[in-house]
């Protein structure tokens, strides 16, 4: 079955820029069946369009943050002394599951790279370990646990303000990360779908005759000798780059700038999407130590963002006709109409992991359902922030066998996404059912809390 949905995604999937550009005509005919004149969903898509143009920078800087971490010297030492660890095939893969699950709740970007290097390492090293159990086992923080972690988009966006588009605020108010990632109730669910993961990842590992290694599948693998940066410069002109005089001024003053904002506002409130964003940043520079290996790095990053800086806006003009036109209120008045209070997160999750197959994209395709979701939790005296988690969890399943996220990943291991896609179908049939008890039983320990509008 695996097989046979991956080489059916492979021949018939298409693009995700595709799915953003069929949702876009898709709202515009629900528009006019609502009788909303053309010209006005026309202008509703225009002022929306470039309406988002700081939360998809914030978004770019998330992948690119994560990327000059884990490809950083410091990152890969610990990358080699990692390898060395597991002593048996099942036993790596379970392995670079774990780091990929545990690292995704501090940043996504981070644990689809850092996983790819360790699983391309151990691939290197040890004999008879399958080498595309290895790939989708580093592929599962992004498709099982990211969003209920720092990196989650929604909650980063729901805490800042200046974030939130004046029309979602309305509805929503600011939702602190107190009420979503920081809740019991959502470390509770990370922890048991992490451990899912891993699970399912080192039992699911073919092993002796039936491994396929990446021999075998013809990448050619070696452990790699990283070469540090030299000091010696044949230019003048070159001599501060390959030096680490400016950025150590640099982080001190960006270490400073942390530590007054967390002086001042404490730990848990300070965390917004500028000051991850910085905070990534500023450690990535220090790791990577000189300025020439820092731009390196992120001249290597800037690939991986190319869909969220296309795509992003497309999505802020389909949040803009849903918003200003009467499509909000009629699909917020939908889902009261054939939910409860009980029901909502079971309907909330299976749609949003629908939904998502099609918008391959946690921050903007929140865009698009945050004002009628959001409406239908307050109708229903929901808790809004366990809305968003259940929009998060849910949010990430259809990552498992969709391939958008996964091309940074691809391109370190030398795989194609049908190679990953089975052992992601295997993970989905468990991770589903898990998922849609976890947001019901956990729901119900929550009250509903009123908008908090700044």
């Amino acid at each position: 079955m695996g097989g046979g949905l991956a080489a059916w995604a492979e021949r018939w999937f298409p693009d995700s820029f595709v799915f953003a550009l069929l949702a876009t005509l898709i709202v515009f005919a629900a528009g006019l069946a609502l009788k909303v004149p053309a010209l006005d969903l026309v202008g509703y898509f225009g002022e929306g369009f470039w309406g988002l143009t700081t939360f998809t920078l914030q978004m770019v800087m998330v992948v690119i943050g994560g990327y000059v971490v884990a490809s950083s010297p410091p990152a890969h030492r610990l990358i080699r002394w990692l390898s060395t660890l597991p002593s048996s095939p099942r036993g790596a893969v379970a392995l670079v599951a774990f780091v990929s699950t545990s690292s995704s709740l501090i940043s996504y970007g981070f644990s689809l790279i850092f996983a790819g290097f360790l699983a391309r390492e151990i691939a290197a090293r040890m004999r008879g370990v399958d080498y595309q159990a290895l790939g989708a086992a580093a592929y599962l923080g992004l498709g099982s646990i990211w969003a209920l972690g720092l990196s989650s988009s929604p909650a980063l966006m729901m805490a800042t303000p200046s974030s939130i588009p004046p029309a979602l605020l309305k509805i929503s108010g600011v939702i602190p990360l107190t009420q979503t990632i920081y809740a019991w109730q959502s470390l509770a669910t990370a922890l048991i779908l992490l451990v899912a993961s891993v699970l399912i990842a080192y039992f699911s590992a073919p092993v002796g005759h039936m491994a396929r290694t990446a021999d075998s599948l013809g990448v050619a693998l070696k452990a790699e000798e990283r070469q540090e940066e030299k000091n010696a410069s044949s230019r003048p002109g070159e001599w501060l780059e390959n030096r680490p005089y400016l950025t150590i001024v640099v982080v001190l003053i960006g270490t400073a700038f942390l530590l007054r904002v967390v002086a001042q506002k404490g730990l848990l409130a300070a965390l917004d999407l500028n000051i991850y964003n910085f905070m990534f940043l500023m450690l990535g520079l220090a790791l990577h130590g000189t300025p020439r290996s820092f731009t390196r790095a992120v001249s290597a990053a800037v690939p991986a963002t190319s869909g969220i800086i296309i795509q992003f806006p497309f999505y802020a003009g389909i949040f803009g006709i849903i918003s200003y036109s009467p499509i909000s209120h009629k699909l917020a008045e939908a889902f009261v109409s054939v939910s409860t209070k009980d029901t909502y997160p079971i309907l909330v999750s299976v749609y949003s992991a629908i939904l998502g197959l099609f918008v391959p994209s946690g921050g903007g395709k929140w865009l698009i359902e945050a004002p009628y979701l959001l409406a239908a939790s307050a109708d229903l005296q929901v808790n809004l922030g366990w809305t968003v988690q259940i929009y998060n969890a849910a949010e990430a399943l259809p990552n498992l066998i969709n391939p958008f996220w996964m091309l940074p990943l691809l391109g370190i291991l030398g795989l194609k996404s049908r190679d990953l896609v089975g052992y992601g179908l295997l993970q989905l049939l468990i991770h589903v059912p898990l998922v849609l008890a976890l947001m019901w039983i956990f729901s119900r320990t929550l009250p509903y809390l009123p908008p908090v509008f700044p």
